[in-house]
């Protein structure tokens, strides 16, 4: 039996390491191999080896399955986790079904605004699922993906609801881990950051830019967690960025992600008011001004390059 520093005595940890003899006769593990002896979460990974399950070959199956001809979705897309755009746009006959879309788990929507063709996908919540449908999204053809997101207030910068543009996220999920070494924070694009910065119009639409907290368990939000963030000047509370930019950050991928910060997670009554049209009003705002400082950036990078 072993002690604590304190001298109590110390659990023995038998489901995770066994009886003496049983460890004994184990073989080694190697070292390119899991290392079941420990969470695999924050288990060293082979970051840099292709992942055997692809997103295009998963949709090469499913379009196979469904009878689907190949097709490319718009080179806009946006992520809609709680859906009140996709309400919105199809209850005002402004949304098409894209034809070619073959994933399994979501249907993809194209509208047009402000001459902008967009793909939006609904209600894709958590960080899992979010960079499964990013992934498929790339993979056909997708060269910007937005996502605004409801949030709630973990610094009260203003009253809600505002948005703030994510630069930073807190890595207290999963899926971010199977992509990059644990570290706190999973990063925007320095570039798009800038370009963000620089090129959004502020009267149309206010602009916060900071760090949120990427949760998997919304129902987890302690007190303690919160003051901890709030310490550390995290703004608000979400479910998918620091995943979809760990995504981004490994593929080179262009994703942008915006928390649309509605509440005070319920700890009054009257929250969660999102604005006009449920919030559409300024998501479509968000994705023009978004993909206008996108377009901008890359004409500048086209430029720079040609001399």
């Amino acid at each position: 039996m072993t002690t604590t520093p304190s001298g109590a005595e110390a659990p023995l940890e038998a489901d995770a390491t066994g009886s003496p003899q049983e460890t004994q006769d184990r073989p080694a593990v190697a070292a390119n191999t899991a290392d079941f002896e420990r969470a695999p979460l924050l288990s060293p990974k082979a970051y840099t080896a292709s992942s055997t399950f692809t997103a295009a070959n998963l949709l090469r199956e499913a379009r196979r399955q469904k009878e689907l001809s190949a097709g490319s979705v718009p080179a806009v897309c946006v992520l809609d986790p709680d859906g009140d755009l996709v309400d919105f746009l199809q209850a005002s006959g402004r949304a098409t079904l894209h034809p070619t879309w073959a994933c399994y788990h979501t249907t993809l929507l194209t509208f047009v605004d402000g001459g902008q063709t967009y793909g939006l996908i609904g209600r894709v919540v958590g960080a899992p699922f979010a960079v499964l449908v990013a992934e498929e999204l790339f993979a056909s053809g997708c060269a910007l993906l937005i996502s605004v997101t409801s949030a709630g207030q973990i610094v009260a910068t203003a009253a809600p609801p505002y948005i703030v543009l994510i630069d930073r996220a807190l890595r207290d999920e999963g899926t971010s881990y199977h992509y990059l070494p644990p570290a706190p924070y999973s990063h925007l694009q320095p570039s798009l950051r800038q370009a963000l910065h620089t090129g959004w119009n502020a009267t149309q639409v206010p602009l916060q830019i900071g760090a949120s907290w990427t949760t998997d368990a919304p129902f987890r939000e302690t007190a303690d967690m919160i003051t901890a963030c709030r310490t550390n000047g995290i703004l608000a509370v979400e479910m998918e960025a620091a995943a979809l930019y760990a995504f981004a950050t490994v593929a080179g991928h262009a994703i942008v992600c915006f928390a649309l910060v509605t509440n005070h997670m319920a700890q009054m009554e009257g929250d969660f008011e999102k604005g006009e049209q449920a919030g559409s009003a300024t998501m479509l705002q968000v994705l023009g001004q978004t993909v206008r400082c996108w377009q901008q950036q890359r004409h500048t990078d086209t430029r720079k390059a040609m001399r």
